[in-house]
């Protein structure tokens, strides 16, 4: 009963490895395909074409798709998030996702209110978002009192600066 979540994440967003747009849209296809996951996660900006081909392909294999966007160097402006996440959503992806690198605390305030807009304009679309590293810490467990639908902990060795262990991560949402 738990939903399986595929992610290939490529250099350019934070991932180990490169690969070529043709490669990710093959391998995120025959995942897609081979009926044992129930999501994608697609990164949005790897070109419009082949991301929207992904996703309606995907969803015809009833796939659920994450369009994702990291941005590992800054969080961009409030009406750079809403103009991100309504790109993801024009695409037709079933969660638009966006985590992003505060330079300070203001700049995870940015993030929460531009995902709390979103939401409330775009009623019955999940989203996800968050920032990374110590100042986003806060939007990984309170990003949810701002219309975030998911939050990521990690195993062991974290994926993304400020990801907090998954037992830590729980005990935390069960306080709060």
């Amino acid at each position: 009963d738990t939903p399986i979540l595929f992610t290939f994440r490529t250099a350019k967003e934070g991932g180990e490895k490169a690969i070529s747009s043709e490669d990710y849209k093959a391998l995120n296809m025959a995942v897609a395909k081979s009926g044992y996951v129930d999501l994608i996660d697609v990164e949005a900006f790897t070109g419009e074409e082949i991301v929207k081909s992904m996703i309606q392909e995907a969803h015809s294999y009833g796939v659920k798709v994450i369009a994702s966007n990291h941005d590992f160097d800054k969080t961009p402006s409030y009406d750079e998030i809403i103009k991100r996440l309504c790109f993801m959503k024009s695409q037709g992806v079933s969660i638009p996702k966006l985590a992003c690198m505060p330079q300070n605390r203001h700049d995870v305030f940015t993030l929460m209110e531009a995902t709390q807009d979103f939401v409330s304009k775009n009623v019955g679309l999940p989203v996800i978002t968050m920032s990374m590293g110590d100042y986003g810490k806060v939007s990984r467990v309170a990003g949810k009192s701002f219309g975030s639908a998911m939050t990521f902990g990690c195993l062991g060795k974290a994926s993304a600066p400020g990801q907090i262990n998954v037992d830590d991560l729980r005990a935390i949402l069960n306080i709060l």
